[in-house]
């Protein structure tokens, strides 16, 4: 379950409705820019050995739709508060208990190292977030835990590692409210304090707040750019002045009221070792950015296919802009694996920067090389499961059940070989059996399946352990919902980090 108000959610993206609307619709185009001359290969149809949809029969008439079933309170409870709610309750809660302790003359040492409760809380935040120590942790779970452990301990597993950002965003305000307390103090004995110190602690209070605000999930949502914007350049402002506040601060004696320059008493400080510690997290990410050469392929108005060069194993996604710096977007990743030749995303169009690949394909883009994992990257912890998407969530699904013959694909959408096109739709039908395939078309079939039927059927067939879902906002709360009800392990998509 997300936080988020439904209202500024769409039910459906464009991708997901198909290509009902779209008329007369356009051939699959694939750009080659490596090509002096551009070539232009038009795909009107797919490849011989897949199979082709019957077109003699009208499609059936829509089902009058169900109201929708009652959910529990307790079950919305459960979803509600979920594992990323229980890491921010604690670490936020144990933050504000010490927080309380030092402002009222109870926990002296959190004074006296008011700096490194603040820093070292970001220290935290911003670890939670690196790509490096996230593919480690994945890394170090699945090759550990794989398939012999209990599966109550997979589970909690893998809902540790995709609910990392309730640490990040505990400690993060955590971190911001320690800062206000310092400043505070320091105002309040500013008779031994430098201007200096003080302008600087403001500064910095007033710049990670700004950030922290920004990534309210209500803003980071709805207001995509503006998010990334003032999280990204206003934090680095942020830990700029930080830099600046720590050495000050570390530098000046208040009882002489002089500046002590060797150095010596600078390094020997907490603060500053964890302010390195944040600038290496926050510069280590950036090292990997290059600028690639891409091909487009346009199957439908509302679907770009971006290929890379290269193999990639399942469960990663990836941040593209056209920018170095600006506007960085993640799609999952789909791969038949690290020996490919290469790595595709799907990206429907849903906004400005997803609207230009198609009205104007790039020659390149910039993305990390380092990819980040996500949920399905756990997917080796289980011996079967099932892989549930709906629309463009095919991107973010379909690695797991290409490199994995233990897991089954159910895909919802409309006309999904016209709207994505001929290599997707080769991907699927030369990897993955009919046994473990259920293809659903709402166009063909007269609309939308009764889903949570459809995944217990398939639950006990394929004798799952677990379920992954890759939805929007309304289809996924209603999944998870079904899942919990009917006591199916299921993870969604998540709104909340």
């Amino acid at each position: 379950m997300s936080s988020v108000p439904k209202a500024n959610i769409p039910a459906y993206n464009d991708a997901e409705k198909g290509t009902l609307d779209v008329q007369p619709l356009a051939p699959a185009t694939t750009y080659f820019p490596n090509d002096e001359k551009k070539a232009i290969v038009v795909a009107d149809k797919p490849p011989a050995d897949l199979p082709v949809a019957k077109k003699e029969a009208p499609p059936p008439v829509k089902p009058t739709p169900k109201g929708k079933k009652k959910v529990s309170k307790w079950v919305l409870w459960r979803l509600w508060f979920n594992t990323y709610r229980k890491f921010f309750t604690f670490t936020f809660g144990l933050n504000m208990i010490g927080l309380g302790l030092a402002a009222s003359g109870h926990f002296p040492y959190a004074i006296k190292y008011s700096g490194a409760m603040v820093v070292g809380n970001f220290n935290f935040a911003i670890l939670m977030r690196n790509e490096v120590f996230g593919r480690i942790l994945y890394w170090f779970v699945n090759t550990m835990f794989a398939k012999w452990t209990p599966l109550w301990w997979r589970l909690g597993c893998t809902s540790v590692l995709q609910h990392l950002g309730g640490i990040h965003s505990g400690c993060a305000l955590s971190g911001v409210l320690w800062l206000l307390l310092k400043v505070v103090n320091n105002f309040r004995h500013h008779d031994v304090n430098h201007d200096a110190i003080l302008i600087m602690g403001v500064v910095t209070n007033l710049a990670v707040m700004v950030s922290a605000l920004s990534a309210f999930p209500w803003v980071r949502n709805t207001h995509h750019n503006v998010f990334e914007r003032h999280h990204r350049f206003v934090g680095w402002i942020g830990l700029l002045a930080t830099w600046v506040f720590v050495i000050l601060g570390d530098t000046y004696d208040p009882d002489t009221r002089q500046w002590n320059l060797s150095g010596v008493h600078l390094v020997e400080q907490q603060d500053f070792w964890f302010t390195i510690g944040m600038t290496v997290f926050v510069a280590l990410p950036w090292v990997c950015v290059r600028e690639v050469p891409v091909d487009i392929e346009l199957p439908s108005p509302k679907v770009a296919i971006v290929r890379f060069k290269r193999g990639m194993q399942q469960g990663l996604l990836g941040r593209i802009s056209r920018s170095s710096i600006m506007e960085y977007h993640a799609f999952g990743i789909i791969s038949e694996g690290t020996h490919a030749k290469y790595h595709y995303m799907i990206c429907g169009v849903q906004g400005d920067f997803t609207r230009s690949l198609v009205n104007d394909p790039p020659r390149t883009l910039w993305t990390r090389e380092l990819k980040f994992a996500g949920v399905s990257n756990t997917s080796t912890l289980y011996r079967r499961g099932i892989r549930v998407c709906t629309g463009t969530g095919i991107g973010a699904a379909l690695s797991t059940c290409l490199q994995s013959p233990h897991w089954y694909l159910i895909w919802i959408g409309s006309d999904q070989e016209k709207t994505f096109g001929p290599t997707i739709s080769g991907l699927i039908h030369r990897h993955i059996g009919p046994e473990r395939l259920l293809l659903w078309d709402s166009k063909l079939r007269g609309g939308r399946p009764d889903t949570m039927k459809i995944l217990k059927e398939t639950y006990e067939y394929w004798d799952a352990e677990v379920v992954f879902i890759t939805s929007n906002y309304i289809g996924n709360s209603e999944i998870m919902q079904g899942c919990k009800e009917a006591g199916i392990p299921a993870f969604g998509t998540l709104w909340d980090f």
